[in-house]
């Protein structure tokens, strides 16, 4: 009786089972930064939605004040930098809904912003704060929350989630400081020049009959745009980070036997040569 023969091997057998399973993953890993890109650019387009119901809504509360002025509204930087917001969110919103990562100059252009609305929320409380040692009442209505608290908080969700899942390809400079000064330095500016000739001014750090003449007002400016270098100072240095961390996980990723030089894993994970 002969031995029967085993059947060849099938070249094709072997090589179906591993690579089957592996493309799924590759392909759900390829796909996964998208989804969260295209879920960022609906979410950056909600805050701008919500932002201008805010807008809207605090424009109806100030019309029931008898000495309410559409100027003056607009004067307010917290307005000035609520429409900044609306419109760089936007716009950062289509670009996360059409682009694998933001371009490097929108990036700062939303750290400025950022940094706007950050102080904006910082500098309102402080006035709802100190309200009770002046002569007048600060009311806080839904649009005003709103505008000081809660978008800023989303919107600062947001540029962290950015700087998470689309890390920028290179640091964020730190001449990103010297692009946040000249919008509040000529709203100071005009809004003195114009609270002079008017006799209004939008907060009470900037009225020389509140704060004891040109000399309190220059202290408050200072500080005002002190505060506005040390915010944009920690959004750069938090961006560089988290672009570091991630230049070195891309760099493990494209050389993964490449360790990072550690005397006491080399020593340990190598043999001892014998003599």
């Amino acid at each position: 009786m002969h031995p029967r023969a085993s059947a060849p091997p099938n070249p094709t057998a072997g090589r179906l089972g591993p690579e089957a399973p592996a493309s799924e993953p590759q392909s759900a890993g390829v796909s996964a930064p998208h989804r969260l890109r295209r879920g960022l650019g609906v979410y950056r387009l909600a805050i701008a939605a919500l932002e201008l119901i805010a807008l809207y809504g605090n424009f109806n509360y100030v019309l029931g004040f008898s000495s309410f002025a559409t100027v003056n509204f607009f004067s307010y930087f917290t307005i000035q930098s609520a429409i900044l917001a609306v419109i760089m969110l936007t716009a950062a919103g289509v670009t996360a809904l059409t682009r694998p990562r933001d371009p490097q100059w929108l990036g700062i252009v939303r750290t400025v912003v950022m940094c706007y609305l950050l102080v904006s929320g910082i500098v309102f409380a402080v006035i709802v704060a100190q309200a009770s040692t002046r002569a007048y009442r600060v009311d806080v209505p839904w649009s005003d929350t709103l505008l000081h608290f809660v978008v800023p908080v989303l919107a600062l969700i947001a540029w962290v989630v950015d700087a998470v899942i689309s890390p920028r390809t290179s640091p964020m400079p730190w001449s990103t400081l010297g692009w946040v000064l000249p919008f509040p330095t000529l709203w100071l500016v005009f809004t003195l020049i114009r609270g002079a000739d008017v006799g209004w001014y939008p907060y009470f750090f900037l009225d020389p009959a509140q704060v004891g003449g040109a000399v309190g007002i220059a202290l408050y400016c200072a500080l005002v745009l002190g505060i506005f270098l040390a915010v944009t100072a920690l959004l750069v240095a938090v961006s560089r980070t988290i672009t570091a961390r991630a230049s070195a996980r891309r760099l493990r990723r494209e050389h993964p036997g490449r360790e990072p030089s550690d005397p006491a894993r080399t020593g340990a994970g190598s043999p001892t040569p014998q003599r």
